[in-house]
């Protein structure tokens, strides 16, 4: 997601937040919000000024008190209600942080389709921007995300995480449990058949061969790993710091026989040992941090053979910006989406050669949209499991992610790469597309 933010202090507390097992502070009962004054003339006129700044989009506000606010002539698509004064307030002192926490607790609703709400505010907000005052630019401007150290990065990486692999397999897919970008050759694919295909066109654009070993950095369930010993014949060695993830991982290697091919390590990426035939990561430079990338650089270079082919899939932007700070703040601590300028110092940094980079951000939209879809499905038990808060703040991240990818605020680069003197590298591209990589049927 892609929203703007306030300054905020980068060690932050995270035990409020609606990712944790703890109670949410944020969720304050409207009671103890005064409900029962009218709204008055001056907060009417703000939040006319916050629809100009915003860009004019064809919505409306509805107060506590039953005012309606909107643009003079101005058509209305969406209906956004806010509770009490108090949340209007906190609205207009920082709505990029103020929105998701408002619509969380419930003192804000939204009448219309979420995620097309969210794509409306990106691009109208995104036009509209260019003429904000440098003192607004400057109090909405977001902030340096968080530590990832490496003992920070084992409490990012639970927090997000570590919420119990029941949650994430209420709606990923059901065959490799994938939470990044499926591969959708065409429209009419499941999601369980585009991630599928998501694999194997990594695999294929790592040319792997049987008895190759391969190091992957950050495995999530461990799908990846699986897929690449099953299909390619290939010795995995695969990191990770959510333990949580692990025991699924591994206790699905072990019940699909594939065990004595696979090594998952509870281990930071930066502790990788060993030379490999080929080096992957998907999905967890978001997660690396800027400030690590020559560590992240370091490490593929001397765990990849000389002649190995490296790949890595992130989330990514067309130029430099600070993460949304109530994605940073509330759901992905220490998270950083590059540029793709900045994705390449990684290479740079290196000494790579860079031989393909692929932008999947349609993709990610659609993979985000089936992701809801699961997700409103068991939207009763999230809540039984967690509590509405914690629903309701997902609800919001699926949502703006999906506008963040449709609005190109947000971007999903593949790239492979090897080392500079590697002359054993693919020369076209014919591999990738001999047969489709996407399953006929599950």
């Amino acid at each position: 997601m892609a929203y703007q933010n306030s300054p905020s202090s980068d060690d932050a507390p995270t035990a409020d937040l609606p990712g944790s097992r703890q109670s949410n502070a944020l969720s304050i009962p409207l009671s103890e919000h005064d409900v029962s004054r009218a709204s008055n003339a001056f907060e009417r006129m703000l939040l006319r000024k916050l629809l100009k700044l915003a860009g004019s989009p064809p919505l409306r506000f509805e107060l506590w008190d039953g005012a309606s606010v909107k643009l003079e002539n101005q058509l209305t698509q969406f209906t956004l209600t806010l509770r009490d004064p108090k949340a209007l307030m906190q609205l207009l002192a920082n709505p990029n942080l103020a929105f998701g926490d408002l619509y969380s607790s419930g003192r804000l609703e939204v009448t219309g389709d979420l995620p097309e709400l969210m794509i409306l505010l990106y691009r109208s907000t995104h036009s509209a921007r260019d003429n904000w005052p440098r003192w607004l630019e400057r109090l909405w401007a977001n902030h340096a995300p968080r530590s990832t150290g490496l003992s920070e990065a084992r409490e990012n990486i639970h927090h997000h995480y570590d919420l119990g692999n029941e949650f994430y397999q209420m709606w990923l897919d059901t065959e490799a449990m994938q939470y990044t970008c499926a591969y959708y050759e065409s429209d009419d694919l499941t999601l369980e058949q585009a991630q599928l295909a998501k694999l194997e066109h990594v695999c294929r654009k790592l040319r792997l061969k049987p008895g190759q070993t391969v190091v992957e950095a950050g495995c999530g369930w461990g799908g990846l790993a699986r897929y690449m010993a099953r299909h390619y014949g290939v010795k995995v060695h695969a990191y990770n710091i959510s333990r949580e993830q692990l025991a699924y991982a591994r206790a699905e290697a072990k019940r699909q026989q594939l065990d004595h091919l696979i090594d998952y390590i509870e281990d930071d990426y930066r502790n990788i040992s060993g030379q490999y035939d080929a080096f992957v990561s998907v999905g967890m430079l978001e997660h690396v941090g800027k400030s690590h990338y020559a560590d992240m650089s370091d490490v593929i270079s001397r765990a990849l053979k000389p002649e190995g082919l490296a790949l890595l899939h992130s989330i990514g932007r067309n130029r430099p910006m600070q993460m949304n700070a109530w994605i940073e703040k509330r759901i992905f601590p220490g998270a950083y989406p590059p540029s793709i300028a900045e994705f390449m110092t990684l290479c740079e940094n290196g000494g790579f050669s860079v031989l393909d980079v692929e932008n999947l951000r349609l993709h990610y939209a659609h993979t985000l949209e089936d992701w809801l879809k699961r997700f409103e499905a068991h939207s009763a038990e999230v809540s039984a499991m967690y509590d509405e808060h914690f629903t309701r703040a997902w609800r919001m991240y699926l949502a703006g992610s999906i506008a963040a990818f449709h609005a190109s605020s947000l971007q999903l680069f593949q790239v492979v790469f090897a080392h500079g003197e590697n002359n054993s590298v693919p020369r076209n591209r014919k591999h990738l597309y001999d047969k489709p990589a996407a399953p006929e049927a599950l």
